[in-house]
């Protein structure tokens, strides 16, 4: 229990035990001996028979002896003239002042229930704000200090982005000696804002920027700011910095900058809010008449676009640093860093793994390791292999698998013909990425097949051809479904809602029409205080709207048309696909590859099959009996359900 909690409770033991003594004192004391209480007649009756010996008067409240010694009391309405009756009786009558209690006493008295209150209050709020030093302590930033105790991570453990590293560096640096910088008249940036995608490893950057500078870190949310009650994420501000310039030179880090940071006026009740009031303060800090050179702030944030312009101007944040997706070489420094306490098998190549990855994120790449860790100790091996990778590609992107997912005969030949479809068009339209593999085992959610294919190497420009391309790659399945089964199923949704998405950018974002020419349909309005883009402003008339669903149409159409014709072309080899599918479950894209060229595939081989077969025919031995063959005779078009 710390110091205030103490005293605290002093406090309140304190007025209570005030508050008994003036009970007990203003609380007249009783006679060891018991007094009997008689009625008004009886009182009158006893003092005519001459039985009272003496009696005393106090206010209403007439207390007595009588001549035998007993004890009585009673209670008039009128004292006067029942006290001359009495005297005339011959008892002797004594008159009692009535007794003022001491000021103090009353005030102690009336105050104590409205100081109990207060103390309940305060013992209410203490518990609040998690049992800090001071009762009033929600005004206290709450950011953490690493002076001694700084992150261990320094920028040899983070990969990936290494023009980021280089801009913090220069900021590390400066901090270290300024005197190098300020011999050239040159300005360090006051502010540093990491911009990316999730999970690029914006907060990683700013650890390893503590564990290289020998300066105090103070690292606080931007959620922390906010609080019920009014003016406290202004007081927490200020706070912040007061503590930073005691400690100066130091660093600032604000995780999540846009929970504070959200461009002002936008607001649904006027614009004036709590959390407008902490964002002035903020701007006055960074950049006021009291501007402090000592302090470097780095903030974190994935939505740049709803921030403050005043955040972003220079002067504030003077320097901003993507942290975007990493590229392939990117992708395997970043694969080595998390791989390096791990056993890797000789056959393990991360240099395939992070081409097989296009896409992924840092924080994707360290689920990707640990998931393949996982599975290696799962299967009982002592080092990670190369199948544990695949395997982890592709719980990572479709999910686990659903082994418990039973799917009948019937709909497990459609979904073979719907991957076949995906995977064949895939491969016989030149200039498509390459198949990485073919599988009809449920996996996550809703996924009961799917076709993976990987970039052989990062794009970041896609012409109109390489976009029709995609739209056929997602329409292969449902023209699957067409041509063999003569029906049509749900199974196309996902892939003809993107197709209908990409189809639409291509006419009102890309300006890939002929009829519409190089034009940008429709302005996207941005609704700050929501945080996102919410509708589409409508800027054309009726005529180009109908104009834009004639062209998606038209590409769905085209791009339909060309599947049906090149599916149709092969339809001897989409069965071959298929009924491979059927057996195996899952291609490889080597597999497809033989395929198409006229191989057949090495018998698959179940050791548990074998193992059950052996046992049967074992047993059919001792028994002298015929056991029936398990195996399926279809063609493969009837498989058991996998389970």
């Amino acid at each position: 229990m710390n110091k205030m909690a103490k005293n605290l409770g002093l406090y309140l033991i304190l007025i209570v035990l005030v508050v008994s003594l003036v009970n007990a004192f203003l609380t007249p004391s009783q006679n060891a001996q018991e007094m009997a209480s008689l009625t008004y007649s009886e009182f009158i009756k006893s003092a005519e028979s001459g039985q009272i010996e003496k009696v005393s008067i106090e206010e209403n409240l007439v207390k007595g002896t009588a001549k035998d010694g007993k004890l009585f009391k009673t209670y008039v309405l009128d004292a006067g003239p029942l006290a001359q009756e009495l005297v005339k009786m011959g008892v002797a009558v004594e008159f009692i002042p009535p007794q003022k209690a001491p000021w103090w006493a009353g005030m102690m008295t009336s105050l104590f229930p409205t100081l109990l209150l207060i103390g309940a209050w305060i013992f209410i709020l203490y518990n609040m704000q998690g049992g800090g030093s001071k009762v009033m302590n929600f005004a206290k930033s709450k950011a953490k200090v690493f002076i001694d105790n700084r992150p261990k991570v320094t920028f040899k453990d983070v990969a990936g982005c290494d023009e980021a590293k280089e801009e913090l560096q220069e900021v590390i640096e400066y901090l270290r000696d300024p005197e190098r910088f300020a011999r050239l008249g040159a300005n360090v940036p006051k502010g540093v804002l990491l911009l990316g995608p999730p999970g690029t490893g914006k907060t990683l950057l700013a650890r390893a920027s503590a564990g290289e500078a020998d300066v105090p870190f103070f690292s606080i949310s931007g959620s922390d700011f906010v609080e019920m009650f009014v003016g406290v994420g202004a007081a927490r501000v200020r706070d912040l910095f007061e503590q930073a310039r005691k400690m100066q030179p130091s660093i600032v880090f604000i995780d999540e900058l846009d929970a504070v940071g959200r461009q002002r006026g936008a607001g649904l009740g006027g614009g004036h809010d709590e959390r407008e009031q902490t964002l002035n303060q903020m701007l006055v800090e960074m950049d006021g008449f009291d501007a402090s050179t000592g302090i470097i702030l780095i903030a974190a944030t994935n939505r740049p676009d709803i921030l403050d312009p005043a955040l972003l101007r220079p002067g504030r944040f003077d320097r901003h640093i993507v942290v975007d997706k990493p590229d392939w070489k990117g992708r395997q420094a970043i694969l080595e860093v998390h791989s390096k306490d791990k056993k890797l098998e000789d056959s393990v190549n991360l240099d395939i793994i992070a081409r097989r990855t296009t896409g992924f994120v840092g924080a994707d790449l360290a689920n990707l390791v640990n998931e393949a860790a996982l599975l290696a100790a799962r299967n009982g091996r002592k080092a990670l292999s190369m199948s544990d990778f695949e395997e982890a590609i592709d719980r990572v992107i479709a999910g686990p698998e659903r082994k418990s997912r039973l799917i009948n005969a019937k709909e497990k030949e459609i979904i073979a013909f719907h991957e076949s479809g995906h995977a064949l068009v895939a491969r016989l339209i030149p200039g498509c990425d390459p198949v990485h593999k073919i599988s009809i085992i449920p996996r996550g959610h809703m996924a009961l097949g799917y076709t993976l294919q990987l970039p052989e190497e990062d794009r970041f420009l896609i012409s109109r051809n390489e976009l029709i391309d995609r739209i056929c790659v997602l329409l292969g399945g449902r023209v699957a479904e067409e041509i063999t089964q003569g029906d049509i199923t749900t199974g196309a949704q996902n892939d003809l809602e993107r197709a209908t998405q990409l189809a639409r950018q291509m006419v009102t974002e890309f300006g890939m029409s002929e009829k519409l020419g190089p034009m940008t349909l429709g302005r996207k309005q941005h609704e700050v205080f929501l945080g996102r883009d919410i509708v589409d402003d409508r800027n054309y008339s009726d005529e180009v709207a109908f104009a834009i669903d004639q062209e998606m149409r038209a590409i769905i159409d085209g791009c339909h048309s060309k599947v049906k014709t090149l599916l149709s072309e092969n339809f001897d080899l989409l069965h071959k696909v298929t009924r491979s599918l059927l057996e195996r479950e899952i291609l490889e894209g080597e597999d497809l590859e033989t395929l198409i060229a006229g191989g057949e595939l090495l018998p698959l081989i179940n050791h548990e099959k074998e193992k059950a077969e052996t046992a049967s025919s074992e047993q059919s031995a001792i028994e002298g009996e015929t056991g029936n063959n398990p195996s399926d005779d279809s063609g493969g078009f009837q498989p058991e359900p996998a389970v």
